[in-house]
């Protein structure tokens, strides 16, 4: 492993991490599902305690102290997340559940609004379910046409084919920036310099990104962004979507209720400014808190050492699950991130994960919410392995074990 990587001092790290040390069938955990969620190191949940055990109040209006502690908390975060993302303005970032949610508020709230019959929605062919459905469901109500870019059997976006359906007509196009199923890295900035060229919009999809690279939304240009908090080492249940401030304010809210108003009356409601008219009813406060915990971890790891470590381990996993007999990796591409989806021809992935938990091993089986990904290279499923900063070579090893009992099982 290189030095950069043993500077990360892995060892060290994983004591941050509870979850790890625990034993499945009496034998120490192997986690490879982070891709599916990351664990969350010590400090998040002593940050979602502090809040409920020493300030848990509502936020927003309440000018007691309990209150006031719990806001400033909350709106801490928000301003973590706008430095994070180099966001130009907190305003800009709204808290939701997760991606889903705010990939769906866009297709809501800016989408029904300001598409219009005819008009095309790009998306690739790697999309997750959802950054698929809301599109799909949009379409059918307004008429809009939603185009595929697809990818070749490395896995890479063919990004000719994208050049030849970015057309005028194009309005949006929503893109993910990790394939969660494939690891590829999508050349996003580029895409969205081309699509503004043709005036559309972008939103990237960064759920697969946020913990693992530097998103700059402002490097990037992105009209939108959105991501979830427990793929980013926080907990679950929020999420973020960062909209440019000139967006967001003409477009209406997602939900009504308290907190996303300014007045109402029976004859008439007006809406609260930026990030509020977004954000109704009580939030999820202490996940927000945590949420913020999880980003100062991360840069305190630093994004330097976690890209390195990531490699090093995907480049010792690729070489090591060729030991496997018959063994297919699914996704080859040239920019790829820390994730080893594969096939054993002749089992079922249910099996092989099924076989590897009995080993105290997870990973994850399925179609991982991209069935045309499946469908693309002829699969009902596959099996992935998906890789962090705190996973080690010697787990790898166990993996690769692992594989072969099931070879012994499955000849």
């Amino acid at each position: 492993m290189s030095g950069v990587v043993m500077d990360l001092d892995v060892k060290k790290i994983r004591q941050d991490f509870p979850n790890l040390h625990v034993s499945v069938h009496g034998k120490p955990l192997v986690y490879f599902d982070n891709a599916a969620t990351t664990f969350k190191p010590r400090v998040v949940w002593e940050a979602m305690d502090g809040y409920y055990q020493k300030y848990a109040s509502n936020v927003h209006r309440g000018i007691h102290e309990l209150s006031e502690k719990a806001t400033a908390a909350y709106e801490a975060t928000r301003g973590k997340v706008q430095k994070f993302l180099n966001a130009r303005d907190s305003k800009e970032i709204i808290f939701t559940r997760g991606t889903t949610e705010s990939i769906n508020l866009v297709a809501y709230s800016y989408g029904r609004h300001f598409l219009k019959d005819g008009d095309e929605i790009l998306i690739s062919e790697m999309e997750h379910h959802s950054n698929i459905v809301p599109w799909q469901m949009l379409c059918e109500e307004k008429g809009c046409i939603l185009k595929v870019i697809p990818f070749n059997d490395q896995g890479e976006l063919i990004y000719e084919e994208f050049e030849r359906l970015l057309t005028a007509k194009t309005k949006l196009l929503s893109i993910v920036y990790i394939s969660n199923s494939l690891g590829t890295i999508n050349p996003v900035k580029k895409m969205i310099k081309a699509a503004h060229a043709r005036g559309a919009l972008v939103l990237v999809d960064a759920a697969q990104a946020v913990g693992h690279r530097r998103v700059d939304v402002q490097d990037l240009d992105c009209d939108f962004l959105a991501f979830s908090g427990h793929k980013l080492f926080g907990p679950t249940g929020v999420g973020v979507l960062y909209g440019k401030a000139e967006l967001l304010n003409k477009m209406p809210p997602f939900h009504g209720g308290g907190d996303m108003i300014s007045s109402v009356t029976f004859e008439k409601t007006t809406y609260a400014a930026l990030p509020y008219k977004f954000e109704a009813g009580t939030p999820a406060v202490a996940e927000v808190i945590g949420l913020g915990a999880a980003i100062d971890y991360v840069l305190s790891v630093g994004f330097e050492r976690i890209e390195a470590c990531e490699q090093s381990l995907l480049e010792y996993g690729t070489r090591a699950l060729q030991k496997v007999p018959g063994l297919k990796l699914i996704g080859a591409a040239r920019e790829k991130a820390a994730v080893l989806s594969f096939i054993l021809p002749g089992v079922h992935p249910h099996d092989i994960g099924t076989l590897v938990n009995d080993e105290g091993i997870a990973i994850r089986t399925g179609h991982h919410c991209t069935q045309p990904v499946m469908k693309h290279f002829g699969v009902p499923a596959t099996s992935r392995a998906s890789l962090s900063f705190y996973n080690t070579t010697a787990e790898i090893d166990r993996l690769v074990e692992a594989l072969l009992k099931v070879r012994e099982v499955f000849p």
